[in-house]
């Protein structure tokens, strides 16, 4: 774990307390937090599905906040981008033909 992953955690932790009650209903704070904590832990985010999967439910709850007008777009990126630095980067190594 890196510390750029984890002050992004720490991020999506702040959001959540910050504007979690007021803007999420539970069961969506479980979900964000639940892709937090998922990609903190994973070491490959292709090898990990469970990760790869609660990181692609938050992107679509932010998609769906912002399509229900309860999230300004900026907001919504925002926290969708936090979510994902909290795993591992994606590095993609190309065979050599």
């Amino acid at each position: 774990m890196s510390p750029t992953r984890t002050q992004a955690y720490r991020r999506v932790i702040k959001t959540l307390s910050d504007v979690g009650p007021a803007k999420l209903h539970p069961a969506e704070q479980d979900r964000i937090r639940a892709a937090a904590d998922s990609l903190i832990f994973c070491a490959d985010l292709f090898a990990d599905d469970d990760a790869g999967t609660a990181l692609e439910d938050c992107e679509r709850l932010c998609r769906a906040l912002v399509d229900s007008g309860r999230w300004e777009r900026a907001s919504a990126a925002e926290l969708a981008a936090d979510v994902r630095a909290c795993g591992p980067e994606l590095t993609i190594e190309l065979e050599a033909a």
